[in-house]
């Protein structure tokens, strides 16, 4: 359920201005993004692990806070990270 290392450090690359950039809202959307989604095909297999579910509700809340700064803050980031994440269908 959680990211290696590797996955991390490929998420940071890819979304954050540096190798050692975790802070920005990118990253952590980034992050929390692909945790949600292998907690969500956690609960296919394991349908009445309610602890678990408890986190992937604090993870989605945590995940619309960064968002809505985001788009307080920058709009067109924004919208960039929403279409690259595929996060709303």
């Amino acid at each position: 359920m959680n990211l290696t290392k590797e996955e991390k450090k490929e998420l940071i690359k890819k979304y954050g201005k540096g190798e050692n950039d975790s802070g920005t809202a990118e990253v952590q959307i980034a992050i929390l993004t692909t945790r949600i989604n292998k907690l969500t095909d956690h609960f296919s297999a394991h349908a009445k692990d309610h602890a678990s579910r408890r986190g992937l509700m604090q993870m989605v809340g945590k995940r619309r806070r960064l968002l809505d700064y985001l788009a307080k803050k920058d709009i067109e980031r924004y919208r960039s990270i929403i279409k690259e994440l595929n996060i709303r269908k």
